[in-house]
């Protein structure tokens, strides 16, 4: 029997991996190794749609295309170790797993506060589905609902828990909310709408410690201020889940780096022919824009770098004449996200965080508007409130490439 092809990471990642393996022609085993207990499902309604209703696996469950009923699922069991040597993989049963191939989707995991006062009910995350669950348990109306955290996920839940008749404050270190990628202009108009849905900000500060016996009843402010507190929602950022491949002598310096094929490279420079990363874990440098190697935690990136990796690998395993040519084409995914905030519908293309300029190109920043985001005079994002085929009319004229 051949060696399976092992995914680890049994989330959408994963998924599009097994499906592009059938879809490019290879027919051999698949094994995929998942930490959650569930069939892979859609992360990002967690946080926006979803949250704001019954949270359940069916509600964001992805459908199991007939190609990959035959992949063997192994859930709620975590990858501990990997041997590349001996092309293998450990899981946390004690199971070793030999592979053909390896492909990385292991994603991100919240990053949390460290505080003394930590041990307290009431603190929540928002990455897998039981984080979902158990906020939504405590999103009732009156709830006095802190934030920490003012970027996307951090608005999207303080938009669905305002809707839920929650008193909501963000508190965050930036000027405004989302500014990084968005620019200060947008930022200040995101922020506006909020607060005229009665969610109030604390910029320019952070959270230093939690209170309460048992259960969080307040949060103490880095400039000395309590804020009283029933649930405590931490949206700080995340960290790659790369731990069990340490010792391998892989580039883990920021999730995993890898070639344009999504081959994981060692921090010698070698490329590893039969270990691929993907999805947020996956550093790559896309031509679209330069070459430097980045992380990019938009939600088509795990699919189009799943479909890159089962094009090649497919090519290589079933020995195709054409494999050297798949292996050089170039691979130079457009990044794309959405967000929905109370009535704001939020669409973007491109890498906007690199943008040197950023100007409002159609419509009123009170209403539906666009702008486009320039690096030396060139158009590397454009996002929208509203408008979508106008944003996605500008779609063309993004990145570096004729």
């Amino acid at each position: 029997m051949t060696k399976p092809v092992v995914i680890v990471g049994a989330s959408m990642g994963g998924l599009r991996a097994a499906e592009a393996l059938r879809r490019f022609g290879y027919a051999g085993p698949i094994t995929a190794i998942g930490e959650e207990p569930y069939a892979p499902y859609n992360r990002p309604p967690l946080s926006k749609e979803v949250l704001a209703k019954e949270v359940s696996h069916e509600a964001v469950a992805f459908a199991q295309r007939p190609a990959t009923e035959d992949v063997n699922w192994i859930l709620g069991t975590r990858a501990v170790s990997a041997d590349l040597e001996h092309h293998t993989v450990t899981d946390s049963t004690g199971q070793v797993h030999p592979y053909s191939a390896l492909i990385i989707a292991t994603g991100l995991r919240p990053k949390r506060l460290q505080v003394n006062n930590s041990e307290l009910a009431g603190r929540h995350a928002v990455r897998t589905l039981d984080d979902a669950i158990a906020l939504r348990a405590e999103l009732v109306p009156g709830a006095r609902v802190v934030i920490l955290g003012a970027g996307f996920i951090g608005c999207e839940v303080a938009a669905t828990a305002r809707k839920l008749g929650c008193d909501v404050t963000v508190v965050a270190p930036g000027i405004h909310p989302i500014v990084r990628p968005l620019g200060v202009e947008l930022a200040r108009e995101i922020q506006r709408r909020h607060e005229a849905e009665g969610v109030r900000f604390k910029m320019k500060t952070s959270v230093s410690d939690l209170i309460g016996e048992t259960k969080i009843s307040a949060v103490l402010l880095d400039t000395g201020e309590e804020l009283a507190c029933d649930v405590f929602i931490e949206a700080i950022g995340s960290d790659t889940n790369t731990e069990w491949l340490d010792g391998t002598g892989l580039d883990l310096s920021d999730g995993v780096l890898t070639d344009n094929a999504m081959r994981a490279v060692k921090t010698n420079g070698n490329v590893t022919e039969d270990v691929f990363a993907i999805g947020d874990v996956a550093r790559f440098a896309n031509p679209l824009f330069d070459g430097v190697a980045r992380r990019v935690e938009h939600w088509n990136i795990p699919t189009d770098t799943a479909k890159r990796v089962g094009q090649v690998l497919a090519a290589k395993l079933n020995e195709a004449e054409n494999w050297p040519a798949v292996l050089d084409e170039t691979f130079a995914p457009m990044p794309s996200f959405w967000s929905d905030q109370f009535e704001m519908h939020i669409l973007a293309f491109g890498l906007l965080a690199l943008a040197d300029e950023v100007k409002l190109i159609h419509g009123e920043i009170e209403g539906d508007c666009v702008f486009g985001y320039y690096r030396d005079s060139k158009m590397i994002g454009v996002c929208g409130i509203g408008l979508r085929s106008t944003v996605q009319g500008y779609r063309a004229q993004v990145g570096t490439q004729s």
